[in-house]
């Protein structure tokens, strides 16, 4: 870049309160200016092409995929169902595609040079795939050196038309990065859009906490979608692979990274067509512990006729899944003020083996006897195994503190009072 045209950059911030300069126009280099692209042959057989513009470049790789294309457990073209199967329904849901046609979502992921946040740290990758014109569309933006973020968020943003991205973790990170890096040419390029944004990252939490030591995209990959990587470069090489290019201009090390970025993104349109079958209630493989969380997820967001509806089909057994579902059916019958319907599911809960549960069971049973039913006996019968079970429970500090145990004795004290006062309430 001239000498010239880097001052021309400065005199926006050079002006004076008073005398705000025009904004800078600039305009694309015609393809004739000779601007030299180190290994340009070697990307070029790899399908990577260099994107001229503001007298720099940055290199744009471009892939379609079929839509019968398999990765992991699905097809692409599973995602166009789990579309239709959220415009059916009429849940309100966070990962909900209602109104959305597929060509809307773009799934989304980048490559840094750390993981701090701030303008140390810089993009040298922008990825995503969309379906178009029934294909997967997958590109890929790559930083050639640093100082060409112009041309790397010019040809990012100039043709984007989506309505929501699509990442894992990047409501924490990788947008806010994007937008990082953004503002420092935000003068040059075309404004971000106000996307919507599904986080995949949450939802695998909620569904696979409960058998997933880590939840790391290659783990839920490997484990959940059943997307095996074959000679895959680690994520956490990819900046010392990138620092490497920068030195000497060397393609091979960077076709990696590039390799590693389109699996990820590839596995975000997978995981979003299962996360839908899940939620949905079409996996036919889904697990009672899933089907719980799905429930409980319903339970959380007030979306209470859907949460029941998943949460029934486990009262069937007797196993954990079933406990844990009856808990949170009992609590929504008493938001209801359904006290008969809730005493009869915290009874059912008390004969689970889980020490934790058996207590909130028998304190929730000892304030609908007190309160509700009047039924002071029952409450005192409740009350002494709470007080009992808490000697148990060490393993659940949030439900047990020495102050809920002052508490259990306190009202122990109570019923007994009243007891004395009012013995025909027994």
């Amino acid at each position: 870049m001239s000498l010239k045209n880097k001052l021309n950059r400065l005199k926006p911030h050079l002006s004076s309160a008073g005398n705000q300069q025009e904004r800078l126009t600039i305009k694309a280099v015609p393809e004739t200016e000779e601007i030299e692209v180190p290994f340009r042959q070697r990307w070029e057989d790899e399908k990577v092409y260099p994107y001229f513009f503001d007298h720099d470049y940055c290199l744009i790789r471009e892939v379609n995929y079929p839509l019968s294309q398999k990765h992991g457990h699905y097809r692409f073209q599973d995602f166009l169902t789990a579309v239709e199967l959220w415009n059916e329904q009429d849940v309100n849901h966070p990962l909900s595609a209602k109104g959305f046609n597929p060509g809307e979502l773009f799934f989304f992921d980048t490559e840094t040079t750390g993981l701090g946040g701030g303008v140390g740290n810089t993009i040298f990758l922008l990825g995503y795939a969309s379906i178009t014109h029934n294909s997967v569309i997958l590109r890929q933006h790559i930083l050639p050196h640093p100082g060409a973020e112009v041309p790397l968020y010019q040809s990012f943003l100039e043709k984007v038309n989506y309505k929501t991205l699509v990442t894992y973790n990047g409501k924490s990170f990788d947008w806010p990065q994007v937008k990082t890096r953004h503002m420092l040419v935000r003068d040059h390029v075309p404004n971000l859009p106000a996307f919507g944004h599904f986080d995949l990252f949450h939802a695998a939490r909620r569904l696979w906490k409960h058998k997933l030591e880590r939840l790391k995209l290659s783990v839920v990959e490997n484990e959940v979608l059943g997307v095996e990587r074959v000679d895959d470069i680690p994520g956490f090489l990819a900046p010392m692979i990138y620092f490497d290019f920068i030195e000497n201009k060397q393609p091979d090390g960077m076709l990696g990274v590039l390799k590693h970025n389109e699996i990820d993104i590839l596995s975000l349109l997978t995981l979003y067509t299962h996360l839908t079958f899940q939620l949905c209630g079409t996996d036919t493989m889904q697990t009672r512990m899933e089907t719980y969380e799905v429930g409980r997820w319903f339970a959380a967001i007030g979306e209470r006729k859907e949460a029941e509806k998943t949460l029934t089909k486990l009262t069937n057994k007797q196993d954990s899944a079933s406990f844990q579902a009856k808990r949170v059916l009992a609590f929504q019958a008493k938001k209801d003020r359904d006290w008969e319907k809730a005493r009869d599911l915290f009874l059912d809960v008390i004969d689970s083996a889980d020490a934790a549960l058996n207590f909130e069971a028998c304190l929730e049973l000892a304030k609908i006897y007190e309160h509700r039913l009047k039924n002071l006996e029952k409450a005192v019968q409740f009350c002494d195994k709470a007080i009992n079970l808490s000697k148990r429970v060490t393993n659940n500090p949030k439900l047990i503190t020495e102050a809920a145990d002052e508490g259990l004795r306190k009202r122990r004290e109570r019923l007994e009072r009243k007891l004395t006062k009012s013995p025909g309430q027994a």
